[in-house]
């Protein structure tokens, strides 16, 4: 859902939660964009989906038709109701929950997927608890991003039956909560150039990295973190010849996990990759 001051007409408004004045009212998500939105959030069996303003219920329906569970918070008693009286209808609400609570209140440890469409300005007051969650934890937001956190992914699509904006059109956006990556980490690889440095600073989800081995430094020419999934692109010289790195691992705590695969265009061979964080 959207809350929007006076977009609508007084008969089709109906408030969810308050701004300060408490003269927000509900505005529904299009079906079509419930659906790319569980779509781009890759909603499945075993994910627990918190929809933070959850209006007539229809994302946590939709996300327990898909195997999942969830629960939508809303200030609004009625709307909790009907969306209650929707997901018995559904044949889901065994899976699907409403609770009238201020979605500021809401308990999102338990969520793998956190939906909403709110205020950009609501949006990034939750930036500061939605970091703090699990990393890989997926955020899904309708027309609204998160303060200056870059999303991960971002649709603009059509939605003719979108009550409010010009045009029709829709932005949908997904983020990650990354894993903490910041810090100095040593890898050994016995052969091929046997200890190397990283030394990652880290903003969000977005990574600069520096990096030598044999006393050298590396270019290292890209990198990507999603959740606890981190790649880096690195090439140089190792005993003096040229080589292609492409290091992938999983990073939790102090430690990653992966694998090193490196290439010179003629050859092609595999290391196991470990990496210590050796100070933050």
């Amino acid at each position: 859902m959207f809350l929007l001051a006076a977009a609508l007409p007084a008969h089709a408004q109906r408030q969810t939660w308050g701004w300060d004045d408490g003269t927000v009212p509900y505005v529904q998500t299009p079906m079509e964009i419930v659906e790319r939105m569980l779509r781009m959030a890759e909603v499945k069996r075993g994910d627990h989906v918190v929809d933070l303003g959850s209006g007539d219920g229809r994302i946590v329906i939709e996300a327990a038709k898909r195997g999942a569970t969830g629960l939508g918070v809303d200030l609004d008693g009625s709307l909790v109701k009907l969306a209650t009286e929707n997901a018995a209808r559904a044949g889901v609400a065994d899976k699907a929950q409403f609770r009238v609570m201020d979605l500021f209140e809401a308990d999102l440890t338990s969520a793998t997927v956190v939906a909403f469409y709110l205020l950009p300005n609501f949006n990034e007051k939750l930036l500061p608890r939605l970091l703090k969650l699990k990393p890989g934890t997926r955020i899904v937001s309708h027309d609204g991003g998160i303060g200056d956190w870059p999303s991960d992914e971002k649709l603009e699509m059509r939605a003719p039956e979108k009550p409010v904006g010009v045009g029709g059109v829709s932005t949908v956006e997904l983020w990650i909560v990354p894993a903490n990556a910041a810090g100095t980490w040593t890898s050994q690889f016995p052969g091929h150039g046997e200890r190397w440095n990283f030394r990652i600073r880290q903003k969000y989800q977005v990574l600069d990295i520096d990096t030598s081995a044999q006393g050298r430094e590396l270019l290292v020419r890209n990198s990507r973190l999603r959740g606890e999934e981190i790649k880096i692109v690195v090439t140089g010289l190792i005993d003096g010849h040229a080589w292609h790195h492409y290091f992938v691992g999983t990073l939790k705590d102090e430690r990653i996990a992966g694998e090193l695969t490196v290439s010179d265009g003629n050859n092609r061979k595999a290391f196991p990759w470990t990496a210590t964080r050796t100070s933050r």
